[in-house]
């Protein structure tokens, strides 16, 4: 099948490696514009991009497709298909209409739920069991198209998002070439999806990412894991200190003090609103990544203290 390629992110290079090797003829890439990274700024491709320029094909990088001005492009592309995954730029009516077996998104969660930018994060922050991969048949609104394919994935107790996006990455990649020859043979049936049931997964912001002593001990696991890798939970000490937290574990302690107190150092367990929590590993304010045990000494913390 003749596909033109729209992606940006590491899961947008991983299927667009998938459809190479499955031998699919990859016409172009469209992708979002080299950015500058890291603290001295390199200026760098996307991850799509780079697969694409590796394997030879033509890749475009406009600021937007809404204007039209990439319209006769695309027409003369000629592509059969257009598949989209994590491109971010919106499709408008001109270039969803022009392939023959239309335009198709790989979404990271189970539609209607968690549509927007951060579906995999959410789904953890909220301490989902499971989540998945669907393709939908691309309309005009965001995330809200017939659905495909469909396909779950469990999520660990103690899973982060970093690790769920990986795993989910990889079934993405294989479901949507398992689906393209049923796509082209017309043996798929879109599923339209029950908009009542929709719910966002909006982008993730720093601010968003501190969290409570007096909150639940679940909240508190689900929300480090959902963080991980950014932009990473935190909390303010009583002393005013920012400590960033990237792992942790719900203890069998029973709540036994008012929130924020430490109840063991060996790991480091802070009461919290319900239950109790273990700080495995911490970024203290200013200094490197450390485990709770570490920290615990370095602030001379013990048993029956306030965190």
């Amino acid at each position: 099948m003749r596909i033109l390629f729209m992606g940006t992110p590491d899961i947008a290079a991983a299927c667009l490696e998938a459809l190479y090797a499955a031998g699919h003829e990859i016409c172009a890439v469209y992708t979002r514009r080299d950015k500058p990274v890291g603290r001295k700024q390199v200026l760098t491709a996307p991850p799509a991009k780079t697969v694409a320029l590796a394997h030879g094909t033509p890749v475009y990088q406009p600021h937007t497709l809404r204007d039209g001005g990439e319209d006769e492009n695309i027409r003369a592309l000629a592509p059969d298909l257009i598949v989209v995954v994590a491109y971010g730029c919106i499709l408008p009516a001109s270039v969803l209409a022009m392939p023959k077996y239309g335009c198709i998104n790989l979404h990271v969660s189970l539609l209607p739920k968690y549509r927007g930018s951060a579906p995999v994060q959410w789904a953890v922050l909220n301490g989902d069991a499971e989540t998945g991969v669907c393709i939908q048949q691309m309309e005009e609104g965001l995330d809200t198209g017939a659905i495909l394919v469909c396909e779950k994935v469990s999520i660990g107790e103690n899973e982060t998002s970093g690790e769920l996006f990986d795993r989910v990455t990889a079934v993405g990649a294989q479901l949507l070439c398992r689906m393209l020859p049923q796509l082209e043979a017309g043996d798929l049936a879109a599923q339209p999806q029950d908009h009542a049931k929709a719910t966002m997964a909006p982008m993730l912001t720093k601010e968003l990412a501190e969290f409570q002593l007096t909150q639940s001990a679940g909240h508190i696991h689900n929300w480090v894991r959902g963080m991980n890798p950014w932009p990473a939970a935190w909390f303010v000490t009583g002393s005013g200190k920012k400590v960033k937290v990237l792992e942790t574990r719900v203890s069998a302690l029973p709540q036994s003090a008012a929130p924020g107190t430490v109840l063991a150092t060996k790991p480091l367990t802070i009461a919290c609103g319900e239950g109790a929590i273990e700080l495995l590993k911490l970024v203290p304010e200013g200094s490197k990544p450390m485990d709770g045990v570490a920290f615990a000494a370095g602030q001379r913390l013990k048993k029956g203290d306030t965190l």
